[in-house]
């Protein structure tokens, strides 16, 4: 799962900083600069490829705008490998990586409360157990809305 993004690795006119051009937009039209791995905490796209490129130990700062990746290198370290990153940063399942169960993923879901259905009864169908409990008590609270619209 995740798709592999289309990266061009381009050298600066700058020693130490190296250039990645992306097949897609990370930031839109807003500049995000990550000068430690401090300040890429949220949960955007650049924040989280900041994060993986600063955890190489190898990169000073990042800046993203667009589709456009700027990496300042740390003193005596090369490009080699960060290209990488970026390429495999949406990839989720790797090869050796397995994947959840369905079970796995489902919330825990608190037990449907009984509520009177209209029918007098105080047990739920089959059905009405795979309703959240919420949807179940706004569909009272309609019905006897209704109910007492129609005089009854």
């Amino acid at each position: 799962m995740g798709q592999l993004v289309g990266v061009v690795e381009k050298p600066s006119s700058t020693p130490g900083v190296v250039r990645f051009e992306l097949n897609r937009s990370l930031s839109g039209m807003g500049h995000e600069r990550f000068a430690s791995m401090l300040d890429a905490d949220g949960d955007t796209p650049s924040a989280a490829l900041a994060r993986q490129l600063f955890a190489s130990g190898r990169v000073a700062a990042v800046h993203v705008y667009g589709n456009i990746v700027t990496v300042d290198l740390e003193k005596g370290y090369d490009s080699e490998g960060l290209a990488d990153i970026v390429v495999e940063m949406y990839r989720y399942w790797k090869p050796g990586v397995e994947p959840p169960s369905f079970e796995d993923l489902q919330p825990d879901e608190p037990a449907a409360e009984p509520a009177g259905d209209g029918g007098g009864g105080a047990e739920l169908s089959e059905a009405a157990k795979r309703v959240p409990p919420h949807l179940l008590e706004r569909s009272r609270a309609a019905r006897e809305r209704w109910k007492a619209k129609q005089g009854g």
